[in-house]
C-alpha cells in the first residue's frame, strides 16, 4: 500500500503541520540546503503522525518531521542555474531531511526572500493524506514508482515520494513526467537519507 498525497489551498495556520510549498518549519540548527549557492525549492513537510495509519509496515518514521528539497525551479516556469533532465539527478540537486522531534516552541519558519525581503515562495497547501494502490499514478509516498521503466532501472529500490505533473501546482515535467525519489528498504530502515537517489522519466 502506498499514501496519496492530495493538495488543496487552504486559509489554515500549518506551522509545524504537513504541508507542501510555503516555507519549511525547521530546527534551529537543521541549515537550509543549498547547491552551488543556490537555494533548492522546498517541496514538501510531513508531519509524520499524519501518516502512521496509512502505513502499517512502519516503513516511514511515525513521530517527527520529514522534509523534500530538489532543484524544481525549471519544472515550475522559472529560470534556474540548476538544470535537470530525464535520468538520475545529480546527488546535491534533492536533499531529504528529517527531525526526529517537532518543538513548536524552538522550530522556525525558514523564509525565503529575495533582494527587496519579498517572499519568493508559492503560497502554502495543506496535504490530506490516504491509501492508495503501490504502482499509482499522482503525488504518494512509498510503493513503486508508476512508470515500468523506473521500476526496471531500480529493480530493489522502493518509492520514497512520487512527484507527477499537476496543473494547479504548476508542476509539468516534460509532457507527461515524473520525477522518483527512490530508497533501498534497508537504507530506509535505518533513515539514511543520504543515499536517496532522484529519477525523472517521460513518455
Amino acid at each position: 500500500m502506498a499514501i496519496r498525497l492530495t493538495v488543496k489551498e487552504t486559509d489554515k495556520v500549518l506551522f509545524c503541520g504537513s504541508k507542501w510549498w510555503g516555507d519549511p518549519d525547521m530546527p534551529e540548527a537543521m541549515e537550509y540546503p543549498m547547491t552551488e549557492d543556490y537555494p533548492l525549492t522546498f517541496v514538501c513537510q510531513i508531519n509524520c503522525e499524519d501518516i502512521a495509519k496509512f502505513d502499517p509496515e512502519g516503513k516511514l518514521p511515525h513521530e517527527g518531521m520529514l522534509y523534500f528539497f530538489a532543484a524544481l525551479d525549471q519544472w515550475l516556469g522559472y529560470e534556474s542555474p540548476l538544470e535537470n533532465g530525464i535520468g538520475e539527478w545529480p546527488k546535491g540537486h534533492f536533499v531529504v531531511k528529517y527531525a526526529k522531534e517537532i518543538n513548536f516552541e524552538t522550530f522556525r519558519s525558514c523564509i525565503m526572500v529575495d533582494e527587496d525581503d519579498n517572499p519568493i515562495t508559492e503560497p502554502e497547501r495543506e496535504i490530506e493524506f490516504s491509501e492508495c494502490a503501490d504502482d499509482a499514478d499522482g503525488i504518494k509516498l512509498l510503493g513503486v514508482p508508476f512508470y515500468e521503466e523506473i521500476r526496471m532501472e531500480y529493480p530493489d529500490m522502493i518509492n520514497l515520494l512520487q512527484l507527477d505533473e499537476d496543473d494547479e501546482l504548476c508542476m509539468r515535467f516534460y509532457d507527461c513526467g515524473m520525477v522518483n525519489l527512490l530508497m533501498k528498504e534497508s537504507d530506509l530502515k535505518f533513515k539514511n537519507w543520504k543515499k536517496t537517489k532522484a529519477y525523472l522519466h517521460s513518455l
